[in-house]
């Protein structure tokens, strides 16, 4: 996939994302939270271009310091989303100011790994970019979900359908 097209894949999914994670939403349970990173990850893996040939040892220790820090910013977003349950059962939930702070760092984190790899000369494919964003609402999701099993009544244990 060219790198514009991957590049403007991720800032559309991300603006959408955060968008709706700033607004008030009923939390659906029930709904496979892992789908649409589970595409976005395969579509990223598929790139031959994934990792820099000339120079893997690097290239991977970017890589995966990258996804390292993605996970580490998944589970500070997890964190930050705030939770509740009204009077009818539903779980709702909403971003907060710590949200978008920890989208900042992360999207700093990534614009230094970024550097860090052209400091290198490195080849930097996007689709490290999109690896990192399906990592990101992976851990997220899985985060939300658990925390938001504390609040469903006993017997609704249906979070990872």
């Amino acid at each position: 996939m060219p790198t514009l097209v991957d590049a403007a894949l991720v800032v559309v999914v991300m603006v959408l994302v955060l968008r709706r994670q700033m607004r008030p939403r009923r939390l659906d349970t029930d709904r496979r939270f892992w789908l649409l990173p589970l595409v976005l990850g395969a579509v990223a893996l598929k790139d031959p271009q994934l990792i820099d040939r000339r120079d893997t040892a690097w290239s991977v220790v970017l890589l995966g310091c990258g996804m390292l820090a993605v996970l580490a910013a998944g589970s500070v977003w997890g964190w930050t989303v705030r939770l509740w349950r009204e009077a009818d059962g539903a779980l709702w939930s909403q971003g907060t100011r710590a949200t978008l702070a920890a989208w900042g760092g992360m999207i700093a984190i990534r614009f230094g790994l970024f550097g860090l790899g052209a400091a290198m000369h490195l080849r930097q494919s996007s689709s490290a970019l999109l690896l990192s964003l399906a990592v990101l609402l992976l851990v997220r999701s899985l985060v939300v979900h658990w925390r938001a099993r504390a609040l469903l009544p006993p017997g609704r244990i249906t979070l990872m359908s």
